[in-house]
């Protein structure tokens, strides 16, 4: 098989690139990331595998899904924060952007096309945990983004007789992860805070929960979909129902580090659920043989990834 990743020179694209690589059912893997928020020294060992382009650019587009049985479309512009202050570049990458992957694929033939959206789309939803057909009720721009990703990829599934596969991932984090720019995600954010001496900037009380889930985790289930074929008619939460609220998170922290955390409180951000819990019920049964990584052994990673230095060459 030969698969393109979108967007793999990113966290989660990367991690999944140098995994399909090493991978024997993988006779090629191309990347193709236009670099605005991902990092060729992410890729170390594989650059020659990233191709650099939009999936705005037809012509980068055309030529990176040319010859590929499948495509991993990762790219996006993340972050509800980011979505708030720019709406329209995140409706361009998040939405436009899977339309053009998707209909290019279609063109070449692409048999196969995983996309990935967010548990941010069940927005206003008080229900826990959520399964995949709970009602929706975006609260961001970038929610509503991820909510038109997994449309288009269901449709299209629907539309034009090809196997699509649309995730839900839920708080991804790991090695890889940088916290050097504004929309970092909590982990990374308060790993550097906290491994600088800095108070770790909790918005709100700390009690709002995630449903976290490590990156290799994330990489393994996406492998096997690729391996297996494996398609659905209806979204897919990648997280095992595991929730955590930033209070115990940082106690989690606190352990791996050896050490207390300092801590600060500020106000609740715009956009933000208050709590976030997948079922885990159609990931397990879609994906059985994926052992997931637990939170303490996945944190324990990600801090040792931070105090070797893993995070400095991300800026």
């Amino acid at each position: 098989m030969r698969a393109l990743v979108t967007g793999g020179a990113g966290f989660i694209g990367s991690t999944l690139v140098k995994r399909l690589a090493a991978s024997p059912g993988i006779a090629e893997v191309r990347a193709l990331d236009d670099l605005s928020t991902g990092y060729r020294s992410i890729l170390a060992g594989h650059e020659d595998l990233l191709r650099e382009g939009s999936i705005l650019d037809a012509d980068a587009l055309e030529d990176a899904v040319r010859g590929v049985d499948a495509v991993v479309h990762l790219a996006a512009i993340p972050s509800v924060p980011r979505s708030i202050a720019q709406p329209l570049a995140s409706h361009e990458a998040n939405a436009t952007g899977t339309l053009r992957v998707l209909e290019a694929a279609r063109a070449a033939g692409v048999g196969q096309v995983i996309v990935a959206s967010s548990s941010s789309v069940y927005g206003a939803n008080p229900r826990l945990p959520k399964d995949e057909f709970d009602w929706t009720r975006p609260l961001s721009p970038y929610a509503v983004s991820k909510l038109a990703t997994e449309g288009y990829a269901i449709a299209y599934g629907h539309s034009y007789d090809m196997t699509t596969l649309a995730f839900r991932f839920f708080n991804v984090y790991g090695p890889g992860q940088a916290a050097g720019h504004a929309y970092a995600a909590v982990i990374p954010k308060f790993l550097e805070a906290a491994l600088a001496g800095r108070p770790v900037e909790i918005h709100g009380d700390g009690r709002q929960s995630r449903d976290f889930t490590y990156v290799d985790t994330v990489c393994e289930v996406i492998e096997t979909a690729l391996a297996e074929q494996i398609g659905s008619p209806d979204p897919v939460n990648l997280a095992y129902g595991t929730p955590t609220t930033l209070l115990d998170l940082l106690a989690l922290l606190e352990d791996a580090l050896g050490h207390p955390v300092e801590r600060t409180h500020v106000d609740s951000r715009r956009g933000d659920v208050r709590a976030s819990q997948a079922d885990g019920e159609r990931v397990r049964a879609l994906f059985g043989g994926v052992t997931p990584v637990e939170l303490p052994e996945g944190l324990a990673a990600t801090v040792d990834w931070f105090r070797n230095g893993g995070a400095a060459g991300q800026r």
